[in-house]
């Protein structure tokens, strides 16, 4: 893919602009991270040359202002919420997300329980990280939280809440997910420092959308179809507009909450800080996208995608029609259908030719593999065989793995471990490999060539199992899936 974002300049700006905000105010500045801290794959995709870990590294470069509070709805953990893209609760993943800061270097100082009402579950696990000596801070309901402004800033609204101690200039606030309560947090302790006498600032750090690029630019475009199911939506920034006559792109959850915070924001400090919702953001990556085509091309391709996602939740129940008519129209107005992405046609037509369920995967120099359903492999895994022995230029016709070698796991899958599918999936027919690799040097080139799929587009004519879906996202393979079963599928 074609370099679009310049991750370099992005790391220099971004660290150096939220340092100038530091020094905007008392030297104490609580900045909210929405999105992801790390593992930012969507803007990755979408900024074609942005790092997933660009966030981590930038937080890096300020390692010794930083500290970092991760925070949690005492709500989500009584409802074992789970992270969709990782499967884990969200208790579990803000254990794993301080074991990720502190391998990079970052200071974790605390945890705050948000929404506290004496949930059995919320106060075990505060129990739990306690032994594990981990401070632990509680925020409470607030009754009529966000309008009733003059009893949240109060002693009986942030007032009640635990003031959570800070030894750090620069106090980064994440979560797990959506929801789980950072503003309120950031505001509670601007409403405890202000009793200490100390005038901390908030800022808000979100990647999208990017304030400085056009409102129905495909970058932003593909941020509404990442968060369809939020039915968020991008829109000038009528504050801003009014504030300093310049055009600027928020969205409406900002836009909506913003007459609140500042009305917050006054009764805290006697004045606000800022005048529009965009004033409070830090975000520099609009000014570091260096080709503006790549990204465009980029973001399409990823409306695309998001489009078959939403259109797999609706065939399982997952989502509405609404969710997918979303999508349709952003596609509409970015100018593409399924066809722009080369891998849908051809996985039809290889369907189409055989009869029978078939993968198609774009590797980086344009060139289109095909995979067909046999008696041996299911599509997926034959793509994945095809693929690899086209980037090691080994023949078609070569067999790297001997279906003699495939027969025994067949058997073992179906009558020992109760399957009706004899066909291999990726993952068993990549452990196939392996095993005849440590034998036959062409499936050991073969095998060698796996990290080079990285990146690479795949689609299937059909629904796959949750196997080989998992496979690809593994592999880094960026796939997607036509939203019909295969009527003999037995997995």
């Amino acid at each position: 893919m074609k370099k679009g974002f310049d991750n370099e300049k992005y790391l220099q700006m971004q660290s150096s602009h939220i340092r100038e905000r530091i020094n905007q105010f008392d030297n104490k500045l609580y900045l909210e991270f929405g999105g992801k801290l790390f593992d930012d794959y969507h803007a990755s995709r979408v900024l074609p040359g942005f790092q997933p870990d660009s966030k981590l590294r930038m937080l890096k470069q300020l390692a010794d202002q930083a500290e970092i509070i991760i925070v949690i709805s005492a709500e989500d953990i009584e409802k074992n919420k789970i992270r969709g893209d990782l499967g884990i609760t969200y208790d579990s993943d803000v254990l794993r997300l301080m074991d990720v800061y502190r391998e990079h270097g970052l200071y974790v100082g605390s945890v705050v329980i948000t929404k506290y009402s004496g949930q059995e579950s919320a106060t075990l696990f505060k129990n739990r990280l306690e032994k594990l000596g981990i401070r632990v801070y509680r925020h409470y309901v607030i009754p009529g939280y966000p309008s009733n402004v003059p009893l949240i800033v109060s002693e009986d609204g942030y007032g009640k809440n635990d003031y959570i101690e800070t030894s750090r200039p620069l106090v980064v606030i994440t979560a797990p997910g959506p929801g789980s309560g950072k503003m309120a947090v950031c505001l509670s302790q601007l409403y405890h420092e202000h009793k200490r006498g100390i005038s901390a600032g908030y800022a808000k750090f979100e990647t999208f959308p990017i304030w400085n690029i056009p409102l129905k630019h495909p970058v932003n475009l593909a941020y509404e179809a990442a968060t369809a199911d939020l039915n968020d939506v991008n829109m000038i920034d009528p504050f801003h507009l009014e504030a300093y006559g310049k055009t600027t792109v928020n969205y409406n959850r900002d836009v909506e909450i913003f007459p609140v915070l500042n009305a917050m924001f006054q009764r805290i400090y006697g004045e606000s800080p800022y005048k529009s919702p965009t004033d409070m953001g830090v975000n520099m990556a609009g000014n570091c996208i260096c080709d503006n085509d790549a990204c465009i091309e980029a973001s399409c391709q990823e409306i695309i995608r998001r489009y078959y996602a939403s259109l797999r939740r609706l065939l399982i129940g997952a989502c509405s029609d609404a969710e997918v008519d979303k999508i349709e129209m952003l596609m509409n107005q970015v100018g593409v259908t399924v066809h722009d992405r080369p891998v849908v046609d051809a996985a039809l037509n290889r369907e189409k030719e055989t009869g029978a369920p078939a993968a198609a995967l774009q590797l980086h120099d344009g060139r289109i593999v095909t995979g067909k359903t046999s008696n041996l492999l299911g599509a997926s895994a034959a793509l994945l065989l095809n693929a690899l022995k086209e980037l090691a230029e080994i023949p078609h016709e070569c067999h790297v793995i001997s279906p003699e070698a495939i027969e025994p796991i067949q058997k073992l899958k179906t009558q020992y471990l109760g399957s009706k599918n004899p066909r291999l999936h990726t993952d068993e027919v990549l452990i196939a490999l392996s095993v005849s690799a440590a034998t036959n040097e062409t499936a050991q080139l073969a095998l060698n060539q796996l990290p080079k799929l990285k990146g690479c587009q795949a689609h299937t004519s059909v629904m796959v199992g949750s196997v080989d879906m998992k496979q690809f996202k593994k592999l880094s393979i960026q796939a997607t899936f036509e939203a019909k079963y295969e009527k003999d599928a037995a997995l």
